[in-house]
C-alpha cells in the first residue's frame, strides 16, 4: 500500500515535459551577405545619382565618391523650376496612366473569358498570349514604326500608348487568369439564381476579388511604361511630346558640362517610379503569389 501510495505521489509531482518550440529557420549567413552584397550592388548607382544632384562639379571631379560639401540645392530648384521639366512629366504621367487603364481593363476582360468560357481553341489562344513575353518590344520597333506612320500616329502620344499596352498584355493576362480561375463556380451559380447576368456578375463580384491581381498588373505596366525609353525614342519627334526618358538624353546632351545638374534631373525623372514601385511593392508580391498558388 505504501508503496503504490508514493509511486501516485510521485505521478502526480512530475509535470509533463513540453515539447521544445522549433527554432525559426534564419538561414546560412552566407545568404545575408550575398543578399547584402545585391542590394548593395542595385542601390549603389541610385545613391550616386541621388547624392550626386547636391554636389557642384569641382566636387564630382576631385572626390567622385564623396559626400556633398557643402550640399547645393540650386540644381534641384533649376530643374524643378524648369517648364521643359513639367511638360515632360505631364507627358510621361498621361502616357504611363492611359497605358496602365488600358492595360488593366483589356486585360481583365481578355483575362475573363480565358479563365470563365469553355470554347475551341482557349488553350491556342492563351499560349498565343504567352509566346508574346518571349518577344521583346525591340524586335517590333521597325515594323511597328511603319504602321504608326500609314496610320498616322507618329509624334503623338497615343503612337505610344497602343504599343505598350499591346506589350503588356500578355503578362498582365498570365498573371491575371489564375486569380479568375480560381473563384469559385458555386458564386457563379448563386449570382445567377439570384438573377445576377454574366455582365452584373463580372462588374460586382469578379472585379472585386480580382483586385490584387489588377493592382499587380497595374503597378507593372505604370512603372514599365514610366521607364520606356525606345518605343518613344522612334516614334516621339518634338520636343513638346517628349517624356521623361528622352528628357534627360536631351538635357544631358544640352548640359554636358554640368554634370550635377544632369544627375539632378536624372534624379526627378527616376523618382515618381521609384516611390510609385516602393509604396506598392507588397501588393505586387502578394499579386504574384496569388497568380502562383492559382
Amino acid at each position: 500500500m505504501t508503496t503504490s501510495a508514493l509511486e501516485a505521489g510521485t505521478a502526480r509531482r512530475t509535470k509533463p515535459s513540453r515539447a521544445p518550440k522549433p527554432k525559426q529557420p534564419w538561414g546560412s549567413p552566407a545568404t545575408y551577405f550575398i543578399a547584402l552584397v545585391v542590394i548593395g550592388l542595385t542601390l549603389a548607382p541610385v545613391v550616386y545619382i541621388v547624392l550626386g544632384g547636391f554636389r557642384t562639379n569641382s566636387q564630382i571631379t576631385t572626390d567622385p565618391a564623396g559626400l556633398p560639401h557643402p550640399w547645393k540645392l540650386s540644381n534641384y530648384t533649376d530643374v524643378l523650376g524648369s517648364s521643359t521639366f513639367w511638360t515632360e512629366f505631364f507627358n510621361s504621367a498621361l502616357v504611363a496612366a492611359v497605358t496602365t487603364v488600358g492595360v488593366v481593363a483589356l486585360g481583365l476582360m481578355a483575362s475573363y473569358v480565358l479563365a470563365r468560357y469553355r470554347f475551341r481553341g482557349r488553350g491556342l489562344m492563351f499560349a498565343l498570349f504567352a509566346s508574346g513575353l518571349m518577344f521583346p518590344i525591340t524586335v517590333a520597333v521597325t515594323p511597328l514604326f511603319l504602321l504608326l506612320k500609314d496610320l498616322g500616329l507618329l509624334d503623338s502620344r497615343i503612337g505610344v500608348i497602343l504599343p505598350q499596352i499591346g506589350f503588356a498584355l500578355p503578362a498582365t493576362i498570365i498573371i491575371l487568369v489564375p486569380f479568375l480561375q480560381a473563384i469559385p463556380l458555386e458564386i457563379e451559380e448563386a449570382a445567377a439564381v439570384d438573377g445576377c447576368g454574366r455582365l452584373a456578375f463580372f462588374l460586382r463580384m469578379v472585379l472585386p476579388l480580382s483586385i490584387p491581381g489588377v493592382l499587380t498588373t497595374g503597378i507593372l505596366a505604370f512603372v514599365a511604361s514610366w521607364n520606356s525609353y525606345l518605343l518613344p525614342l522612334f516614334i516621339l519627334n518634338s520636343p513638346e511630346s517628349f517624356t521623361l526618358p528622352l528628357g534627360v538624353q536631351v538635357f544631358s546632351s544640352q548640359y554636358s558640362t554640368d554634370t550635377a545638374k544632369v544627375l539632378a534631373f536624372t534624379s526627378l525623372s527616376m523618382l515618381p517610379a521609384l516611390l510609385f514601385f516602393t509604396l506598392f511593392e507588397r501588393r505586387i508580391v502578394g499579386g504574384l503569389q496569388g497568380a502562383v498558388k492559382g
